[in-house]
This record gives C-alpha cells, sequence and structure tokens, in this order.
C-alpha cells in the first residue's frame, strides 16, 4: 500500500530508494543500479533479460475480481443470516478476504500491477481506504522509508519506539508501564497483533491533518464512506451487542493474519549500525530480510511476502515472479559471498519472538 504520489513519480521507485542517495527517490532503476556499483547491476540485468519485472496484469485482474467476488458472497450470506450470534463464524473468512485486500493495496502501490501511476493510485485508494477503512497515504509514508533503509533504527519507522521496541538502548528508556511492557513484550508479541487491525485505522486518520488539502479531501472522503457502509451494513443485520462484538472480532483476526504476514520478514535480522560503514543497495535489502520457504499455500496466506528478500530488491516485480527471481537472488549472492537467510514459517517466527524477547532480557 504505498503510492509515493508526495515524493516521486514511481511509488515503486520510491520504495526502491536510490542506494546511494535516499533524498533522490524518483530515479529509474537503471540509474539506481549503476550508483549500486558492480553487485546489483548484474542481477538487475538478469531479472530484466528473463522478463521478471513485466507486469502481469492479467493475473492480478483476476485476483482482484475473486477477491470482490468472494467479499460480496459472504455479506450477502451475513445479510441473509440476520441476527444471529452464527454469524461470528463468518469474521474469519471475512478477516483472510480483508488481508487479501490488503496485499492488492500493497502490490498496486508498489506499481507491481500497472505502471500508470494514477491506475496504481485508484486500485490502493479503493481496496485501502473505501473496502479497509486504512488511509494509504499513511502507510505510503511509512512504507517508503521502510523500504528505503530496512530495521535501520533512524530511518525505518517499522522499528522506531512505540509499543515494542526493537534494540536494547531503545528499552533502556522505557519507564513504567512502557518498561513492563518491555520486559514482556516476547509472550506479549502475537496477542497484541489482536489490535493491529484497530491501530491500522486510527494511525490513518491521525495523518489526514498531515496530508495536502486535495489529497485529504479525497481520502476521508472514501474513509467516511467506508465506516458509513460498514456501520450501516452491521447495525442494520445485527443488534447493537452483536454488531460491535463482530466488529470486534473481525478486526482482531485482520490484524492477526496480517501481523502473521509481517512478523517474519525483519524482525531478528541485521540491524544497520547509524554510526558505521554505509551499505549498498543489495546488502541493505538481502540482510536485513528474511525469506520464508513454502509451497502455493505458503504463497497465497503471506501474499508473496515470503520472498522479502526478492520483494525489497525488486519493489516493482509483480508477486507471480517473485518465485521465479529467487534463484537469480540466491545464486547471485552466493556467488560474491552474501548471506541469504530463508527458513521455514514456524523457525522465522521463532527467531523474531528470540530478538523481542533479547531486547528486553536485560530488564528482567
Amino acid at each position: 500500500m504505498s503510492q509515493a504520489t508526495a515524493t516521486a513519480e514511481d511509488p515503486a521507485e520510491a520504495a526502491g530508494a536510490d542506494p546511494a542517495d535516499e533524498s533522490s527517490p524518483d530515479r529509474r532503476a537503471d540509474t539506481r543500479a549503476e550508483a549500486a556499483g558492480s553487485d546489483f547491476a548484474p542481477l538487475l540485468r538478469a531479472a530484466r533479460d528473463q522478463g521478471l519485472l513485466e507486469r502481469r496484469t492479467d493475473r492480478y485482474v483476476l485476483g482482484i475480481a475473486g477477491n470482490l467476488a468472494a467479499l460480496g458472497a459472504l455479506i450477502t450470506g451475513f445479510v441473509l443470516w440476520g441476527d444471529t450470534w452464527w454469524s461470528l463464524l463468518l469474521t474469519l473468512p471475512l478477516a483472510v478476504l480483508w488481508t487479501r485486500t490488503a496485499f492488492v493495496a500493497h502490490d498496486a502501490g508498489h506499481a507491481q500491477i500497472s505502471a500508470d501511476r494514477r491506475t496504481s493510485r485508484l486500485i490502493t485508494l479503493v481496496h485501502a481506504n473505501l473496502l479497509l477503512g486504512m488511509n494509504e497515504a499513511w502507510w505510503n509514508d511509512k512504507h517508503v522509508r521502510h523500504h528505503a533503509n530496512p530495521n535501520h533504527v533512524d530511518k525505518d519507522p517499522d522499528v522506531g519506539v512505540g509499543a515494542l521496541v526493537w534494540t536494547q538502548k531503545q528499552a533502556e528508556q522505557r519507564e513504567g508501564f512502557a518498561r513492563w511492557l518491555t520486559r514482556n513484550q516476547a509472550r506479549l508479541f502475537f496477542p497484541m497483533l489482536l489490535l493491529e487491525g484497530i491501530a491500522l485505522k486510527i494511525y490513518g486518520l491521525q495523518f489526514l491533518r498531515r496530508q495536502p488539502l486535495r489529497e485529504r479531501a479525497v481520502s476521508a472522503l472514501l474513509l467516511i464512506a467506508h465506516f458509513a457502509l460498514y456501520a450501516t451494513l452491521l447495525f442494520s443485520t445485527l443488534s447493537p451487542g452483536k454488531a460491535i462484538v463482530f466488529a470486534l472480532v473481525l478486526h482482531a483476526l485482520f490484524g492477526l493474519h496480517l501481523g502473521l504476514a509481517f512478523a517474519p520478514n525483519h524482525k531478528g535480522m541485521e540491524m544497520p549500525d547509524p554510526d558505521g560503514e554505509r551499505w549498498g543497495h543489495l546488502q541493505r535489502q538481502v540482510l536485513t530480510s528474511r525469506n520464508v520457504r513454502g509451497g502455493v499455500l505458503t504463497d497465497w496466506f503471506l501474499g508473496g511476502l515470503n520472498y522479502q528478500i526478492e520483494h525489497h530488491l525488486f519493489p516493482s516485480m509483480p508477486r507471480p515472479h517473485l518465485r521465479l527471481a529467487q534463484p537469480l537472488v540466491r545464486a547471485h549472492c552466493a556467488g560474491i559471498g552474501m548471506p541469504y537467510t530463508e527458513t521455514g514459517l514456524i523457525e522465522s517466527y521463532r527467531q523474531a519472538l528470540a530478538h523481542v524477547r533479547d531486547v528486553g532480557e536485560p530488564l528482567r
């Protein structure tokens, strides 16, 4: 969900900012490769020569149509079922489809679906703001900075101080309830993901005041439409008590699913020293990212983000091509002696939890 309209002509290129100059995120991919030196340039040429950077709009059209049809079928079933607690059974498939919707918004923001900036933003606005009630502009601001400098404590908002912290230096500065939270953040990690679905909406609403007036009006209009339609659907079908419980359970499952998809990507991986040597593009993206091995089911469940290394190296590469790019990237890393991390799904969670537990260890 990263449509970098405020900072770059192409959102995907902003997410894959020039490794030599983060202040110039709108430079073309081939120019960035030259700036990156010999490590990344051959890999980029190989991916381009094999057609892996070409869009797969047909696949996305079918996927989007299928997801919308499934959402429509579930909503129809919800209405026909009427005012009953059995409706809670629909929260799980709805949460899964909401997550699929978030994946579409994410890919559109990276220009994986269309090279046209307006088309990409329209897809992102519909899927994020209208269907999910999440402000794509907030996600864009956060996600572009993350892609440019993953796991960098001074530049990546995903490892900034929040409910959780990611370095022992951050942990040492915690006081009061936040200090208790940090001591126990490993055991609280997955339970706290149950709040993520609601938190994402709150962050997006707070970000509205930072947007330019015209962009804010569009974002706000679609967010209002989402909340109005959502509330009307719930309260016209269920009693107030059931409607509130339904909404809470749905958002909890949605947040958990999103968290399960994002948690394995970088947590517990290398974190560049802000005062150390400057990393090149390939080193910055590969050493901070973790892939998750698996088959078609894993690819589907994680929305292609299990190929996190390939996604970070080639943000605009369409999701269906990430698996095809993996052998190229793995062989290239082996050829230059760069570690390439890939684990199973359970092991990825274990490593992520081990990291957050180690961060809180000094406070225990």
